[in-house]
């Protein structure tokens, strides 16, 4: 009963609770406590944000509320055209503007901060100071130049000499040297071995004045002479100035004409290579000789395998020699012998070239122009063989003669060097191209076949002479027609592929042969058509007592249209070397060539009685003892040109 009355008394009371505002508690009777939370948590969050939230927002709502915009004010600058008095730092551009004048700090001057830098740096550099320093003599200046593997003009026999001192003084600087000299023991040499001979005592006190080195202990020599045979003249090598003499002069003549220098090299290898072990040197070949050597091979295998004997070891090949002849290879020495009882002298063949591996010229005389030794004009480079070898081992080949009428600039030459390649490569090139193939094939038709020079004056006190003089002009024309087909036919098979040529020399070779061969058939023809013209209906005289009539050259073409327009193309390919090649040899041959015109005409004129006389007895003999007296002459010239000592 009291349970009963407890539970009514609770609904009683809640029935009486008074309501407010029209809210309806009777919600909350099923709202649990987590919401209860909830609710309380998120009304107080709102209650912050109200109070904070007009703050951040009030700056932006004040801006948008209290600027109003300006009328825009349209500004005009008036620049005064009188010039400023001011200028540099004292003018006006200099002033600061209005926003660096208002500025709290001023930010970094770059271009300032740069100068000073620079100033501090240049001008007054903190150098930490040096003790001096020791200037290198001229001796181990000019040693340390890198001219190994090249051609190099020393000025004679004695500037040579001294350039092979200063290599002997730069090898010594590295290490102990053996020094081997291999001297020429032909007849041409003689002067140059006394001069060098005469200077050995230079080189080797010149040596000895070396501060930094004991030469007596780390300087060896060797010798060793060469022609057909090779002679050791130390076998052991010395430092004896008066040893080394003594042996050079007891060289003896070698008559015979060989020189075999390769032998001679692998000689001296074989010598002092164990010598040069012993002693942990450094070995130098130092060759003397004015020819290129007869045992290199034909195509230079014995060439091949010094060269591989002497890099293998490190052997450096220097030569002391004489130019190769442009584009042939002989040469020729002015020389004196004897010859029962007199003194003889005149040229002696040698073997001086050719530059290149296989000669590249075309050896054709000069019949118009006045061109006395331009056959043997000098290449300007060592012969091949000799060139190659100094070249492949790092040393120098030293021109000690170069009597050329003609000195070619080193720069512009440089273009036009040589290939030094060996002889396989060099043929195989030859392969790869027709104008190459072309050109030595047509030089080598020149080689085996001399042309000879042509008669161009002729007898005319009547006309029978001159008939009879004409004839036997024109015996050698067929045959000279007949080498210069073949010649041009030659060249013209590779005609084609000159565009295809891959370097200067060999472009400058080309067209210097097609000119030359194209000018030579023109000549010829043009020759004998004149001769045949006159021997038909021979010319009148117009000049009292003229009785001679000789060939000049003429611009006139008169032997057809094909040798016309054969005169052209020469001219084109004569020009081409000239204006493509200039300052070179081929340009020079080229201009001798067009320094007269390729046609001919006559010319009459007097020629003294007494020597005419004596053309017609060389002709027709009248009186016996006069004839026998030119044929003991005759026999006795034949005899000298057999005497003539082999070279």
């Amino acid at each position: 009963m009291s349970t009963i009355q407890a539970t009514s008394t609770s609904t009683d009371a809640a029935a009486a609770l008074p309501e407010e505002d029209g809210a309806d508690w009777s919600v909350v009777d099923f709202v649990p406590a987590w919401g209860m939370s909830a609710l309380v948590h998120v009304a107080f969050i709102l209650i912050v944000a109200t109070i904070s939230l007009p703050e951040i927002l009030s700056p932006e709502l004040n801006l948008t509320s209290i600027i109003e915009p300006e009328e825009i004010r349209q500004e005009v600058y008036e620049i005064d055209s009188a010039p400023t008095e001011n200028l540099g730092s004292k003018s006006l551009m200099n002033v600061m503007g209005e926003s660096a004048a208002v500025a709290q700090h001023r930010g970094l001057d770059n271009h300032v901060e740069k100068v000073r830098q620079l100033e501090n740096d240049l001008v007054s550099p903190r150098v930490p100071q040096l003790e001096a320093l020791a200037m290198p003599n001229e001796a181990e200046m000019l040693g340390s130049i890198d001219l190994n593997g090249t051609t190099e003009h020393a000025g004679g026999t004695d500037g040579a000499v001294d350039r092979i001192t200063l290599e002997i003084a730069s090898s010594l600087r590295q290490r102990k040297t053996l020094p081997v000299w291999i001297f020429d023991e032909s007849g041409s040499m003689e002067k140059r071995r006394d001069r060098i001979v005469e200077r050995f005592e230079s080189i080797y006190r010149q040596l000895g004045l070396m501060d930094d080195i004991d030469t007596r202990g780390a300087l060896q020599t060797g010798l060793i002479g060469f022609g057909k045979d090779v002679h050791v003249l130390l076998e052991e090598p010395t430092n004896d100035i008066d040893a080394l003499t003594t042996a050079v002069k007891s060289l003896t003549l070698d008559e015979t004409g060989a020189e075999n220098v390769s032998t001679a090299i692998a000689k001296a290898i074989k010598v002092y290579g164990p010598v040069r072990k012993k002693l942990k040197a450094n070995m130098m070949i130092i060759i003397v000789t004015d020819e290129r050597g007869d045992d290199f091979g034909k195509d230079y295998e014995g060439l091949e395998e010094v060269v591989k004997r002497c890099t293998r070891d490190g052997i450096r090949v220097y030569c002391i020699g004489n130019t190769s002849v442009f584009g042939r290879e002989k040469g020729v020495v002015y020389h004196k012998w004897m010859f029962e009882g007199q003194e003889e002298e005149g040229y002696l063949e040698v073997d001086q070239g050719p530059e290149t591996p296989l000669a590249e010229g075309l050896q054709l005389p000069y019949w118009a122009a006045n061109a006395s030794g331009l056959e043997q004009m000098s290449s300007g480079y060592g012969p091949y063989a000799l060139s190659r070898l100094c070249t492949e081992t790092g040393g120098i080949f030293f021109i000690a003669d170069d009597t050329a009428r003609m000195k070619w600039d080193a720069q512009i030459m440089r273009q036009y060097a040589p290939d030094y390649r060996p002889g396989v490569e060099y043929r195989r090139q030859l392969q790869g191209n027709l104008a190459k193939q072309s050109l030595i094939g047509a030089a080598q038709l020149a080689v085996t076949e001399p042309v000879p020079n042509i008669q161009l004056s002729f007898q005319a006190n009547n006309d029978n002479i001159l008939r009879e003089q004409i004839t036997e002009a024109q015996k050698p024309l067929a045959v000279l027609d007949y080498f210069f087909e073949r010649v041009h036919t030659a060249l013209e098979a590779g005609e084609k592929h000159r565009d295809k040529l891959d370097s200067d020399r060999w472009r400058a070779s080309y067209d210097l042969a097609m000119g030359r061969v194209l000018a030579m058939r023109v000549r010829a023809f043009g020759y004998n058509a004149v001769l045949a013209e006159m021997k038909i209906s021979p010319k009148k005289f117009e000049k009292s007592g003229s009785n001679q009539w000789v060939l000049k050259p003429s611009a006139e073409i008169n032997a057809g249209a094909n040798v016309r327009r054969m005169n052209d193309k020469a001219l084109e390919y004569l020009n081409r070397v000239v204006d493509e090649h200039p300052g070179t040899p081929w340009a020079f041959l080229a201009k001798i060539e067009l320094s007269e015109p390729l046609g001919w005409e006559w010319e009459e004129r007097t020629m003294p009685v007494a020597a005419m006389v004596a053309q017609v007895d060389r002709n027709t003999p009248q009186f016996a003892a006069e004839e026998e007296l030119r044929q003991q002459q005759r026999e006795r010239q034949r005899k000298v040109e057999a005497s003539k000592p082999k070279l």
